[in-house]
């Protein structure tokens, strides 16, 4: 079950509800795009550019198009059901921004800590961009350690 998959809260009243959050937590800058399938959030904080990436539905997809008994939808349900879906992704994103934020506030984790996948390199790139090719390598060219270690020998 998605998140949020009932929400009645637009995308652009989440959109805001992000600005907002991140005004209070002192960001410098804030921006939203969107295109066909994914829409962009960035946003400056502690002297670091974050990037989240949004994956949006095609509003093409059968679970748009087609009801779960295998009837075609009118276009207006069909266009429903993918502005639902569309809402859901936004309510997700907004709490985990939101999370990540009070785990800082908690001072369970550092601002680092908490947005490393999505800081923004000075390259374009994130840090998760640069770094999951070498962890596939790492896992693909190294033995695992035990999850937990053997019990300790006396000498």
């Amino acid at each position: 079950m998605a998140y949020a998959e009932n929400t009645s809260v637009s995308a652009s009243k989440t959109k805001g509800e992000i600005d907002g959050l991140l005004r209070k937590h002192r960001a410098t800058g804030f921006g939203s795009f969107e295109e066909q399938n994914r829409a962009l959030l960035v946003f400056q904080m502690q002297e670091r550019r974050i990037r989240f990436e949004l994956p949006l539905p095609s509003p093409t997809e059968k679970r748009f198009t087609m009801t779960a008994h295998h009837k075609a939808r009118s276009a207006d349900a069909a266009l429903h059901a993918w502005e639902q879906a569309c809402r859901s992704r936004w309510r997700a994103l907004f709490l985990c921004i939101k999370a990540k934020l009070e785990s800082i506030d908690s001072g369970i984790e550092s601002f680092e800590d908490a947005f490393l996948a999505h800081i923004q390199m000075p390259d374009g790139m994130t840090v998760a961009e640069h770094v999951k090719p070498n962890i596939a390598i790492a896992y693909q060219t190294n033995p695992m350690q035990p999850l937990l270690p053997g019990p300790k020998r006396a000498e």
